[in-house]
């Protein structure tokens, strides 16, 4: 058995796709791994250089999923992978040489079901920004980790864990991974974490999520904060982390999608959603402790948006 499989959907990421292959080879040396890259009717030249390395690396399989999105693509290289412990990392990005192996000894000797990582994040502007880990020592990580809103490519996971589950990505949208990954620490207490940059997150224009024409898809944030209100009720988690989620919520309506429904005069009627959506789920937002504890600046921007 590899000890993990690095699952990397790929659809026209030919730019930066043998950067990122280059960056994950470097790291796995002589580790026992496989590399699925899953080609999403790519219309550029992503697969022959899937295949190009493939003839090299016989540890990458070139895999084809031809229902559309991140979700499915994710979806079908999971059910494929025979490691240990999974990985889902973005053709735009890059890892650490050291991470696969750091990764790995954490996994190991917590014998954790989830290790998560620090990143570097970097736009386009070549501006760099941290992406702590959740301290895995912290007796509230569990807190922290629903509030966080990290990305699939930021754990490790152990495989069987995630199977026994049935977790899957929700297909048909964007934000599948909101809709999914606060909700996983629901389902464990065995929790690692590695506090260092082993992930280098490409936060580019071209990005599904940083588009500079509008796209209905902005406001895929409902179903998606839907389906993790849905998650939550079914763990009988709702009332014990209800602060986190209505945290969580507040952040992602009226901060960060408001961004965009206010940046598309074909967005603004998400500001009258996101009302609607707060009124169903949690009505007294407005005394939410962690939106308390933010600067003035920050929680009248808030409200700001609400009344939009």
């Amino acid at each position: 058995m590899p000890k993990i499989s690095i699952i990397i959907p790929v659809f026209n990421a030919e730019k930066n796709l043998k950067k990122c292959l280059n960056s994950i080879l470097a790291s796995l040396g002589d580790i026992k791994s496989e590399i699925l890259a899953v080609d999403n009717d790519s219309t550029d030249d992503s697969l022959a250089v899937l295949e190009e390395y493939a003839c090299k690396y016989p540890i990458i399989t070139v895999l084809r999923c031809h229902t559309p999105g991140a979700a499915a693509v994710r979806n079908f290289g999971a059910k494929k992978a025979k490691g240990k412990y999974i990985w889902f990392i973005d053709a735009d990005d890059k890892i650490n040489k050291t991470a696969v192996s750091k990764l790995l000894e954490k996994a190991d000797v917590t014998e954790a079901d989830l290790v998560m990582m620090g990143a570097e994040r970097v736009n386009d502007k070549g501006e760099k920004s941290y992406l702590s880990a959740v301290n895995a020592t912290d007796p509230d990580y569990k807190s922290r980790f629903i509030r966080y809103g990290m990305g699939p490519w930021q754990v490790i996971i152990r495989r069987k864990w995630w199977e026994e589950h049935g977790f899957a990505f929700k297909e048909g949208f964007i934000h599948e991974d909101m809709e999914l990954m606060s909700s996983l620490i629901l389902y464990t207490d065995k929790f690692a974490s590695v506090d260092e940059p082993l992930y280098y997150y490409n936060s580019t224009p071209e990005s599904v999520l940083h588009k500079k024409e509008f796209s209905p898809h902005i406001f895929d944030i409902f179903p998606a904060l839907e389906g993790l209100h849905q998650r939550f009720e079914e763990a009988g988690a709702e009332k014990k982390y209800h602060d986190e989620l209505e945290w969580f919520f507040i952040w992602n309506l009226l901060i960060d999608s408001a961004k965009d429904f206010g940046q598309f005069p074909e967005g603004r009627s998400g500001f009258k959603k996101s009302r609607e959506m707060l009124k169903k789920y949690f009505p007294n937002w407005r005394k939410n402790r962690f939106l308390r504890e933010k600067p003035l600046r920050l929680q009248m921007r808030v409200k700001i948006n609400y009344i939009k």
